[in-house]
């Protein structure tokens, strides 16, 4: 499945689903008209955080791959080439031995990273001079160094190649995993005499690591990073989301820095929604894994020409991304880390008042450039209209559009004119839906609707459980639904994450699923139910939702008893006295268990 979690992690739902179905944010998901349905209000909705879509105007819904197998007609293997294609990632390197060759073991390079991770670790806790750049000079506390697990490289050559060798590790391995460089006398460490930093990813996993020089030398660089490696990627690493995500829920903006130490920094202070990408090299596959959490975006560079360089590309990569970008000014031209360490509440105060990306842009060219000579109005004017039309939005559009006549001082008119003839991005060509998906009759859908509805409450609210006492699986059509209503009854004080309850499922009972996608869609359908309870419950109060579990419960039962007694009743005519005596007894036990439900009171 190494294939199946690369391609996702480069191709963002949204852009796979935006291809065929015309999406717009609201708030943290995107929705538009069901590809599957006829319909003039928009069901269908696509969880960037989630990773997966859900049409409720048919209940299908699943991640990036059952959507293109149910709108191109393709099935898992062809779906993977399609998608692996798009997201330029080649699929020979991730072969099983069964087909003649073998990818790198991604587990095996992770292990070797968290064992380097601690290895640093404890050459740090003896280091005098790590020590004292760490906790004097940075002014980390040692829980901060323990949190974000800052460690030391020895300078003599080849310390961590010979312990990995030790503990069993190949050469190829440490090569592969960015620990080693070839020298002339052999293998050598990668990195020697610095404070290593573990980059690590959303999940905390190590990844690579940033290595800052600790003693003065103009002939060496002053950061280090670990190479390009099967699981690092400067262009799509994040520093510190693993430790910040629950900060920008919380908060609802993500702070970006430019340094690493900055991030420390800023979470030791307490103001823990920030993270920094390698410099200033900010890319969209960045701003696309942010968007999963926030679509408000603050950017928070040095002063320096590079760092407003940075912050100018940001702009048009943000628009393609639909995130609203912001700038935050440091005051006194303070990086964030000098200004945190002086006066955490003014770095709070500076990112709670951002500027606009795009007011940030005209005043920066205000002042750059002459606006009140004809050359400094051209020039002024071909910076900002290729970013005015690439906004979506035509009142925007408008507004700065005025914005730029008055800084200029020319009439609306001519701006237009050059506006017009300013090139813009290209507009995406919606593909065709090659297949017509099979139809579901409407009995299902709203039987199948009932269901996942009954479920996302039991999954949400642990509380409501009760309500899953009569519940049996022949109630549920879906083998989804069925294993998490087994799973659910079998542990009614479990509440986590789906990852966490696939494993349980397979615990509880072994899935025969050598391609993984078993499990797959079992972790989607569990996100599915937490979208489902998002849309349609978030926010209401315990009684009503109670009243809603009673509601849901008592229509599944009525449908089951409805379904069953019909089946009964095709039997009556070729039954004996005895087997007739015996229909009776299961007609009365189902019109028992449908008064029950109807009562609205949970048994026990």
């Amino acid at each position: 499945m190494d294939a199946v979690e690369e391609v996702k992690n480069r191709l963002s739902i949204e852009d796979v689903v935006g291809e065929y179905v015309q999406l717009k944010r609201t708030g943290r998901n995107f929705k538009g008209l069901s590809p599957f349905a006829n319909e003039k209000t928009p069901s269908f909705v696509v969880s960037p955080e989630k990773q997966i879509w859900h049409d409720f105007s048919s209940g299908r819904g699943g991640d990036m791959f059952s959507f293109v197998m149910e709108v191109e007609g393709l099935d898992f293997k062809a779906t993977l080439d399609l998608l692996a294609r798009k997201a330029g990632v080649d699929l020979e390197q991730f072969r099983t031995q069964n087909s003649g060759t073998k990818g790198p073991n991604k587990d095996r390079l992770y292990e070797l990273l968290e064992l380097s991770t601690k290895f640093y670790q404890v050459q740090f806790s003896r280091n005098k001079i790590a020590l004292d750049y760490a906790l004097n000079q940075r002014g980390f506390t040692k829980d901060t160094a323990l949190e974000w697990r800052l460690g030391y490289s020895p300078n003599n050559g080849s310390a961590l190649v010979e312990f990995a060798k030790s503990k069993g590790f190949s050469e190829s391995e440490i090569k592969l995993a960015g620990l080693s460089s070839q020298r002339y006398r052999g293998l050598g460490d990668m990195f020697r005499g610095r404070l290593m930093i573990p980059l690590q990813d959303a999940q905390g996993r190590v990844i690579g690591f940033t290595a800052r020089l600790l003693i003065d030398d103009k002939d060496a660089p002053k950061y280090i990073n670990t190479p390009q490696t099967p699981l690092y990627d400067k262009s799509r690493h994040i520093y510190g989301l693993h430790h910040a995500k629950e900060a920008i829920r919380k908060s609802t903006y993500a702070v970006i820095a430019e340094g690493n130490l900055d991030v420390i920094t800023s979470h030791q202070a307490g103001i823990r929604q920030v993270v920094a990408t390698a410099g200033t090299a900010l890319t969209e596959p960045h701003l696309k894994a942010l968007s999963r959490f926030t679509e408000d975006i603050r950017l928070s560079f040095d002063a320096d020409k590079a760092g407003l360089a940075a912050t100018e590309r940001a702009i048009p990569i943000a628009s393609k991304v639909k995130v609203s970008l912001s700038i935050i000014t440091i005051p006194s031209g303070k990086d964030p880390d000098e200004l945190i360490r002086q006066d955490p509440a003014a770095w709070q105060k500076a990112i709670d008042t951002p500027k606009y990306a795009i007011d940030w842009l005209m005043e920066r060219y205000q002042t750059l450039l002459n606006v009140t000579s004809a050359e400094g109005k051209r020039k002024f004017s071909d910076q900002l209209l290729p970013v005015v039309r690439a906004l979506t939005d035509a009142v925007e559009r408008d507004h700065y559009l005025n914005k730029i006549t008055e800084v200029i001082d020319v009439s609306r008119g001519a701006l237009e004119q050059k506006f017009e003839i300013t090139a813009a991005p290209d507009q995406p060509v919606r593909k065709q839906i090659r297949t017509t998906p099979q139809q579901l009759d409407k009995q299902t859908i709203e039987r199948e609707r009932a269901q996942d509805a009954f479920l996302s409450l039991m999954l949400l609210r642990p509380t409501l459980r009760e309500f899953l006492d009569m519940m049996t699986e022949d109630m549920f059509s879906r083998d989804t639904a069925r294993r998490l209503l087994t799973f659910l009854k079998s542990h009614p004080d479990f509440y986590g994450k789906p990852e966490e309850l696939s494993a349980l499922w397979q615990e509880a009972s072994p899935i025969d699923d050598p391609d993984g996608r078993t499990v797959q869609s079992l972790q989607d359908y569990v996100k599915i139910q937490t979208l489902l309870y998002e849309e349609l419950y978030q926010g209401l109060e315990l009684n009503e939702l109670h009243y809603e579990a009673a509601r849901l419960q008592a229509r599944l039962v009525e449908q089951f008893v409805k379904s069953e007694k019909q089946k009964l009743a095709d039997k009556f005519a070729d039954a004996d006295e005895n087997a007739i005596r015996d229909l009776l007894v299961k007609v009365k036990h189902y019109d028992e268990l449908l008064n029950q439900a109807k009562g609205g009171t949970p048994r026990g």
